[in-house]
């Protein structure tokens, strides 16, 4: 597999990752209490089990071409790649690439736009 492939290798099955994604949502969820925070105004500012999946595997793929900065183009290519190979993300995947929810802090889409 070259440096520069789009394609995102399969390391778990989606259960597996599912399991690890949740697992870290609880941490945060976790964190943010200790802080005192009030659930009903950051539980929706937080990523879905799913979204968690479709960042990690971005992670990943950055990760692995070096950890350069996607460009829009490669950004919207690796996340579609992600939905071909794992067909229950697609609904993640197009809610990340949406412009619809970009306020999230952690969408890629927030960061991509103030480079």
């Amino acid at each position: 597999m070259s440096a520069h492939d789009d394609r995102p290798r399969r390391r778990a099955s989606l259960e597996v990752l599912r399991a690890e994604a949740a697992d870290e949502r609880s941490v945060l969820i976790h964190e943010r209490l200790l802080d005192g925070e009030d659930p009903w105004e950051f539980m929706e500012d937080l990523p879905s089990v799913d979204e968690l999946v479709v960042l990690m595997l971005r992670a990943e793929n950055i990760a692995k071409n070096g950890g350069a900065r996607p460009n829009r183009a490669r950004h919207y290519r690796v996340l579609r790649q992600i939905a071909l190979d794992y067909p229950p993300l697609t609904r993640a995947v197009w809610r990340l690439l949406g412009e619809d929810e970009g306020y999230r802090r952690w969408d890629a889409n927030v960061r991509l736009d103030a480079s």
